[in-house]
């Protein structure tokens, strides 16, 4: 017998849960859902405040809880430094990965010298990026409950295609922690091309470009759409280019063509100012020739700025070359020919070149994100592949629709388009701390293989165990151990210096082969093991519940270990610092230097994690100049009585 459910707000039937489709932008985020009764994707519009959602977090303050979206982004001018925006681009990232862009926004990001993931840091509180991308999920979630009147705790999230497993597992563990199950992490323009309808016939066969140009990431994808299969031949792209880079030309050119003063490079309020008015000229010259608005800096003193499209152009033009130049590798890494019939000889043409087979079959290509809305982008786009690009859907919401057309498939609504089977439950190994590094997170396409790479934690070390869990906690110790084995023969080392790749192949009987192998001395070793041996149908719902009944906690005793490990190394540099070079410290900065040291280990035996990163924050605050004098001195002996030429 089926079971129904009455909404009572609105006395109609609907499904018994509504799983939504989520794409958890750059710039702006949203939610979509299938409609039970028309089964169109439709995008979420509570109360009339539309459909998009800025992707923007402001703390007040008084350390209330935090303001999330358009209401947020109103704080970008008067509160920079405790509003944070384009998050996305932090995901899975650390202060290295950033480069010069960390210190282009307005906020604080701590640089604590490693490779350890970054932190936000807002007052005396601290913030990893999966925290506040989940802060923007709860933010969805909230007004997708609000409008359809009925509880959401399942969901379909997007990521780019070239988003790496790191990435892709800050994006489910922020899911997890906004109190949703990810059912699955879809690839954005696969969920395009279901927006735009492609894939959803089993006869269909269509080869199809999706490229998406968001505010802070770019990416090309080729896909091969196959009896209801999406296959991604290529893709390329850049996480670092977008319409942000759109904004920032036009702020540069406006500093340098009308002599703004500095403070709009180094004031968080002016910077901000110079941000948005700089998008709000991108957008207006979208439609129009010509844009002029005004600053005003902290004396009162206004600068009227102005820009045509034609200028817009010029500055834009590198950056739109470098889409291109990532669509002409994607294209040549598909095997195919686009553009000019000249180039090939026509448009139904196929070549043959080193052996392979090279056509220019190109069914579609599709438009996604806001800034693909740039006249130049459009223009660019359909010179190179040959063909008008399509632009029909509203390229804000196309990959939010997509995502809910996944969902109502997971949902078992769409019984035309195949799905692969997939992994029940997270497969990883035991790292320091007791912690869970996912290598196969749950959901993922069996057969399938993912790897990470490690290295020893103790100098000399010529042992590592690698221990085997599933599950979906952050702790192994409540998570399900499936086996280990021990990689001996490491070669002796200091710590840090071995590399050593962990693979896992899950077959499609669900079969795991784990293997480990250090790159320098090529040693190796693998076990088989089957995960998911004497687990019942309840335990693996069980372990599911339990993973987001404790996700907080589980986020929380994560972050905790994490930061007391970079803690403990931070420590263990300093002291081998000063040990090493205390002939070019004075007394008084040995004094600080261990003064702070102390904060930090007294911050080490408490149970907080927010003043473990503040004492680290602050010693690497007061011995970076140390570093960089004992650097240079060492430079300068090196050089001496050297001669050049």
């Amino acid at each position: 017998m089926a079971t129904v459910a009455i909404n009572l707000a609105t006395g109609s039937l609907q499904q018994e849960e509504i799983i939504v489709g989520i794409d958890l932008g750059t710039t702006n985020s949203l939610v979509a859902y299938v409609h039970p009764d028309t089964r169109q994707p439709l995008a979420i519009n509570d109360q009339g405040r539309g459909t998009i959602v800025p992707s923007v977090v402001h703390f007040p303050a008084e350390g209330l809880d935090p303001v999330v979206g358009n209401e947020a982004r109103e704080f970008l001018l008067t509160d920079p430094q405790r509003t944070i925006y384009s998050v996305k681009r932090l995901l899975g990232k650390s202060y290295r990965d950033l480069g010069q862009h960390a210190t282009q926004l307005g906020y604080k990001i701590i640089d604590d010298n490693s490779e350890g993931l970054v932190k936000i840091r807002v007052d005396d509180r601290f913030f990893s990026p999966i925290e506040l991308s989940a802060d923007i999920l709860k933010e969805l979630r909230a007004r997708a409950e609000h409008a359809l009147k009925t509880p959401v705790n399942r969901a379909v999230i997007t990521v780019p295609a070239y988003f790496n497993d790191s990435q892709r597992q800050a994006t489910r563990d922020a899911g997890r922690l906004a109190g949703l199950e990810v059912l699955r992490i879809v690839n954005e323009p696969t969920a395009a091309a279901l927006a735009y309808g492609i894939g959803l016939s089993p006869d269909e066969e269509k080869t199809v470009a999706v490229y998406d140009l968001g505010g802070g990431t770019f990416d090309i994808s080729i896909l091969r759409i196959q009896q209801g299969i999406f296959e991604v031949l290529s893709t390329n792209g850049d996480t670092y280019l977008g319409g942000d880079d759109f904004d920032r030309a036009v702020s540069d050119h406006w500093q340098e063509a009308f002599q703004l003063p500095t403070a709009y490079q180094t004031n968080p309020h002016l910077q901000q100012q110079l941000r948005l008015a700089a998008e709000m000229a991108k957008r207006y010259l979208s439609q129009h020739d010509d844009f002029t608005t005004q600053l005003t800096d902290e004396a009162g003193q206004n600068t009227t700025v102005t820009l045509t499209r034609a200028q817009f152009n010029d500055l834009i033009r590198p950056l739109v070359a470098r889409t291109i130049a990532a669509c002409r590798q994607a294209v040549a890494d598909a095997g195919l020919v686009v553009g000019s019939p000249l180039l090939v000889g026509s448009t139904n043409q196929s070549l043959t070149t080193n052996n392979q087979q090279l056509t220019t079959k190109l069914d579609a290509v599709l438009l996604v994100g806001g800034s693909t809305r740039v006249p130049l982008v459009f223009e660019a786009v359909s010179e190179f592949f040959g063909q008008p690009a399509n632009n029909s859907l509203n390229p804000d919401e196309v990959v939010a629709l997509g995502a809910a057309i996944q969902a109502d498939i997971l949902a078992g609504n769409r019984r035309d388009v195949l799905l692969l089977d997939v992994t029940p439950l997270t497969l990883g190994i035991e790292t320091l701390g007791g912690l869970l590094d996912p290598i196969i997170p749950r959901n993922s396409k069996i057969p399938t293989k993912a790897g990470r790479q490690y290295t020893t934690s103790v100098d000399g070390q010529v042992n590592l165990k690698i221990a085997v869990y599933q599950g979906e906690r952050d702790l192994v110790s409540q998570n399900r151990k499936l086996g280990e084995f021990v990689l001996t023969g490491i070669p002796a080392m200091p710590a840090g210096l071995p590399k050593v790749d962990v693979n896992f192949l899950l077959n499609a009987d669900g079969i795991l082969q784990v293997e480990a192998i250090e790159l320098r001395s090529n040693t190796r070793q693998q076990v088989e093991i089957k995960p998911q041996y004497g687990l019942t149908d309840e335990q693996v719902e069980q372990m599911l519940m339990d993973s987001l009944m404790n996700a907080k906690d589980d986020v929380a005793a994560r972050l905790l270990i994490e930061a007391r490990t970079a803690a403990e190394q931070l420590l263990y540099q300093v002291s081998n610092f000063t040990r090493k070079n205390r002939e070019h410290l004075t007394p008084e900065e040995l004094t600080a230097t261990e003064a702070q040291a102390e904060i930090l280990r007294t911050a080490l035996a408490g149970i907080e994690r927010d003043p473990i990163l503040k004492a680290m924050d602050e010693l690497d605050e007061l011995t970076r100049p140390y570093a960089e004098r004992v650097m240079n001195i060492s430079i300068q002996q090196a050089m001496a009585g050297k001669k050049i030429g």
